[in-house]
């Protein structure tokens, strides 16, 4: 830092594709901090390394990082890094950003506080060996559009000089119906294509090369979405750049057609049988771990047709239920009777759409305690679930709702830390739409959008309860994939009006 004369200096979690969830051993900001969460960046000054964190993770990077060597950077509901950046840095500070791992969008934003050097390299930059493609193509039957149709809609309207660069690789592998289940937690191939009205072409890891002289040749419109191109992509073809004011393709995935809700039934259906094998496990085994539960419901996974997981489980009991992205599985967390089990996971199946559910579930009997934040939680799930849903409804009113209803039922040193939900689809994190009190959750609610409603309540020195379900919009309402019923051992239904009673009926299937 101090050779290219720099105050600061950003390291990511993220890898040149902007991915949400990249793998721990491309990721610069765990090799850095130790801290294993999916997101979160970190900045070096002179002196300190500051951790940026959200609700999700305050507890985890508390317990992972070297608090002599990292300050963690609580990030608070409507919080942002950047905000907090500017809290704790001082304007005009020269900011060392990877150009090939931050959006040019972000590279915007902060030279609006600061003074910005783009760097060709990572100076922490992970060593390893680029795992191999196995890429496969989508039948229609699940996608419900061929890829020439996709085409055929996106390229309305360009010029012969139009070009459109996808650097998402969730776009990618939408637009052209392929998808790669080789690698973990992952449906998506991991690539970046260029699209005209008379072609188009997808560029994988090992041919990064091609798309980059491809990019160098092109001339006229080239139309980019500046929030997921990198800076370095970004530099090669700015002279002839179109920002979009809205991108096409993303917005085309975030509706799914039927064919797609009809294949995420069918998968969440699975996704249901699995958990309840595994909820029948928990309360039969004896001597049994978080990481016995793990392997187990990946076996049933497995069983129930799925290709992979579409995240890592978190299999979470009592005081680790309350890190909302806990993801250890202990094999000496022991399952206890009056354990609580936070169970959060999903799966892709034929389609590569990732399945998301959150259950609760207790060994032997609850505690009052236990059922009353578990009520608490299924309540605010309701109300959200049924909120009346107009077309100027945005993911914003729903969380609102949510939080209300937790402040009137408030139960002491419990906490609701996150986002209420958020889009779903060939990630497991997509948007839009959202879920949130974040000015993203503003985008008005569409048929056929598919999101989770997920509210929860933490406390560290007790335990954590979140409950999932992931939902669909149809036909004014709000309609949910996942079927499978709450525990009724862990329901006080004196805390429940009729009315929320009535609701809860919807969930009595398995």
């Amino acid at each position: 830092m101090s050779d290219k004369h720099l105050d600061l200096m950003l390291i990511n979690s993220t890898n040149e594709f902007l991915v949400e969830y990249n793998s721990l051993n491309e990721n610069s900001r765990y090799v850095l901090t130790g801290f294993s969460g999916s997101t979160g960046d970190a900045v070096v000054s002179q002196d300190n390394v500051f951790l940026f964190v959200d609700g999700r993770y305050h507890i985890q990077a508390d317990l992972e990082v070297n608090h002599d060597v990292v300050t963690v950077v609580k990030l608070q509901a409507g919080e942002t890094m950047f905000s907090k950046m500017k809290e704790l840095f001082p304007k005009g500070a020269l900011l060392g950003l990877i150009a090939k791992k931050n959006s040019q969008a972000r590279v915007e934003a902060f030279e609006k506080f600061f003074h910005v050097k783009l760097l060709d390299t990572d100076i922490v930059q992970p060593v390893f060996e680029l795992p191999e493609d196995n890429i496969v193509d989508v039948d229609i039957s699940l996608t419900g559009r061929t890829f020439d149709e996709k085409r055929q809609i996106l390229t309305c309207g360009f010029s012969s000089d139009t070009a459109m660069i996808l650097t998402n690789a969730e776009d990618v592998s939408y637009l052209f119906n392929k998808r790669d289940f080789s690698k973990p937690y992952e449906s998506k191939i991991t690539a970046k294509a260029i699209v005209t009205k008379d072609e188009a072409e997808f560029f994988t890891r090992s041919n990064l090369a091609a798309f980059e002289k491809r990019l160098k040749s092109l001339k006229g419109r080239i139309l980019i979405d500046k929030k997921s191109i990198n800076a370095y992509d970004y530099s090669i073809i700015k002279d002839y750049a179109v920002e979009m004011d809205k991108n096409p393709v993303q917005a085309m995935r975030a509706v799914k057609t039927d064919a797609e809700l009809e294949h995420y039934k069918e998968a969440f259906k699975k996704t249901d049988l699995a958990l309840a094998a595994v909820r029948v496990y928990i309360e039969n085994a004896e001597n049994i771990s978080e990481y016995d539960i793990a392997e187990k419901l990946e076996e049933e996974f497995i069983r129930f047709g799925a290709k992979g997981l579409s995240f890592r489980s978190i299999v979470a009991k009592d005081k680790n239920s309350a890190l909302a992205h806990y993801s250890k599985s202990s094999k000496n967390e022991i399952i206890q009777d009056g354990s609580l089990v936070l169970i959060d996971c999903g799966a892709y199946y034929e389609g590569g759409l990732a399945t998301d559910i959150t259950r609760v579930f207790v060994k032997g009997e609850p505690s009052a305690l236990q059922k009353k934040v578990y009520t608490t939680v299924l309540k605010v799930f309701l109300h959200a679930f049924n909120y009346p849903v107009d077309v100027e409804t945005c993911g914003f009113d729903i969380d609102a709702l949510a939080r209300k209803i937790f402040n009137e039922n408030k139960i002491e040193g419990f906490v609701f830390n996150h986002g209420l939900g958020h889009g779903i689809g060939i990630s497991v994190h997509e948007y839009p739409p959202n879920l949130s009190n974040n000015e993203i959750a503003r985008v008005k609610l569409e048929e056929n959008m598919c999101f989770s409603i997920e509210p929860g309540l933490y406390n560290q020195a007790h335990f954590g309860v979140r409950l999932e379900n992931s939902c669909y919009l149809k036909d004014g309402r709000i309609n949910s994939f996942v079927k499978m019923n709450y525990e009724r051992k862990l329901i006080d239904f004196n805390m429940l009006s009729e009315q929320e009673k009535e609701w809860l009926k919807d969930f009595e299937v398995l």
